[in-house]
């Protein structure tokens, strides 16, 4: 029998919308492979609607990293419509992936590290698991850096000139330093409380981001009286071949922004309740929200120019111009709001779930979270986001490139392989049908290293040699996320279709629940 024809089992029931749940009476036991936070969701607990996932998208998109996105465009070349497009185009690019992995987490319940069990093997799937872990502590890290300068820049408008000006650990200030640690607490005070309690906030977080940002957007355009400046700069790049040079790495980083979440969208899919509310939200709330975003963003930064004669592309700083007492407490509460929403939707979920995986009966959901915050303090993020060349081509472009490799391999296996047919009960099953070698699938994991090789082998400049690190892989580099998730794509399918697994008996991981006479 071939992947693709697995039939649902008496182990799980499929409901008339094509959602599947473990049947009644299935208790999944082993716990070295499952636990209450990886374990399917029950159909019943399955209510997050198109406006969930709508708002989920918007408190996601309106963050400040999303908002300078532009400005690092422009300081690379492009006018304010080449930045804008690149960034539109990115997202609907990235929005395929997001859906097609996000499938199977309404269908089936799932987080991404289980999914992941089924092309990579149920220990196997650590190995994208944790690497999309450590990516998600390094933007913790980032978000959390840039959420704490929003603390200091804007509670020293309030609180004197002593606040900025404190004596210096490491190059910050100790309250700089003391910024970043409440903006992290505030973070784990929020995720402890779970996932229903994310829902709530994103659902009140998102209007209120938007309403902030064109609060923003009205108070420099009264105070420039108009836009002009910087949307009369032309393209230092023209439409030439100068701009192609820099537009293809550029959309490769653009998207390797979310390919984050195409990869562990089933983390939050998992709870929808419907395959159309997820379709729905995520495609009306990803690329127009992006895109809108970017938009403002050099609106406003026009209007800057226009007030101050440079632009200011960071609204952090932009809003501790404000002259009114009220308006910066607003603008505080905006920028924590909005960095908060992206954080810990963005960044938390994902690893506490993939460390949760990795130890089950050791690390659960909470505890994978404080990890994962404790992870994101310790990796100097400041550095990251320093430069554009190396924040856009280095750390995006790559994070990107190995990212899509992964999301190639789980829509090949998903669609492809299985077309969309999973045994639930046997992504919990040692020596079950997801077991493979050991609990490793190797065509998963050539896939993987062949494309990953491909897709970031031939990076160049920032850390980089010139030449790049594999120089005859140099050319691939500008399409890192592209090629990663061909390759990896086409690869897997191959090596499935020239080497399929061995078929072997389907023990359980389960116990029928006893009923008492």
């Amino acid at each position: 029998m071939s992947p693709a024809t697995h039939l649902p089992t008496a182990a799980q029931t499929a409901h008339p919308d094509g959602r599947v749940e473990l049947a009644a009476g299935v208790a999944l036991t082993d716990p070295r492979f499952t636990n209450e936070d990886l374990v399917p969701v029950p159909v019943a607990r399955r209510r997050w609607t198109t406006y969930n996932f709508l708002a989920l998208w918007v408190g996601m998109a309106h963050n400040i990293p999303s908002w300078t996105l532009a400005s690092g465009l422009v300081a690379l070349g492009m006018d304010w419509k080449q930045a804008v497009l690149t960034i539109a185009l990115a997202n609907v690019i990235v929005l395929v992936p997001m859906l097609l992995n996000g499938h199977a987490g309404t269908k089936y319940g799932i987080p991404f590290p289980v999914l992941a069990r089924a092309s990579f093997g149920l220990r196997g799937a650590n190995l994208p698991a944790l690497i999309r872990a450590a990516v998600a502590c390094a933007w913790f890290g980032i978000q959390s850096w840039i959420g704490g300068e929003g603390i200091f820049l804007l509670a020293g408008k309030l609180l004197g000139h002593g606040w900025q000006t404190a004596s210096a650990i490491g190059g910050f200030p100790w309250t700089q330093w003391l910024s970043f640690l409440l903006f992290c607490a505030l973070e784990i005070a929020i995720i402890v409380r779970g996932m229903e309690t994310l829902r709530r906030f994103e659902n009140w977080a998102a209007p209120f981001v938007i309403a902030g940002a064109l609060a923003l957007l009205a108070w420099i355009a009264v105070k420039a009286g108009g836009f002009g400046p910087l949307l009369d700069q032309p393209s230092k790049l023209g439409w030439g071949s100068d701009f192609w040079k820099v537009f293809f790495p550029s959309l490769m980083g653009m998207i390797g922004f979310w390919s984050t979440l195409s990869l562990n969208i089933p983390d939050f899919t998992r709870f929808g309740g419907s395959q159309q509310a997820q379709i729905r939200g995520q495609a009306l709330g990803l690329p127009t929200t992006m895109t809108l975003f970017a938009l403002l963003s050099v609106l406003v930064t026009s209007g800057s120019q226009a007030v101050y004669g440079t632009p200011i592309w960071d609204p952090i700083a932009l809003a501790a111009k404000m002259d009114s007492v009220a308006g910066t407490l607003f603008a505080l509460l905006v920028v924590l709001v909005a960095t908060l929403s992206v954080n810990i939707a963005a960044n938390v979920v994902s690893p506490a779930y993939d460390l949760s995986n990795l130890l089950p009966r050791i690390i659960s959901f909470r505890t994978g979270a404080l990890i994962a915050c404790a992870v994101g303090i310790v990796i100097f993020p400041w550095k990251l986001v320093a430069d554009p060349h190396i924040y856009i081509f280095t750390w995006l472009g790559v994070v990107g490139g190995l990212l899509g490799t992964v999301a190639g391999i789980l829509v090949a296996d998903y669609w492809i392989i299985r077309r969309t047919h999973l045994e639930l009960d046997q992504l919990y099953t040692p020596d079950g049908r997801y077991w493979y070698a050991a609990g490793w699938n190797w065509r998963a994991v050539a896939a993987f290293v062949v494309g990953g090789l491909l897709a970031v082998g031939g990076s160049y400049g920032g850390p980089f040699p010139s030449g790049g690190v594999i120089g005859f892989l140099q050319p691939l580099a500008d399409y890192g996320w592209a090629v990663g998730l061909a390759s990896s794509l086409v690869l897997y399918v191959a090596l499935t279709r020239l080497a399929p697994p061995v078929e072997r008996a389907a023990p359980t991981a389960y116990e029928p629940a006893t009923t008492e006479s």
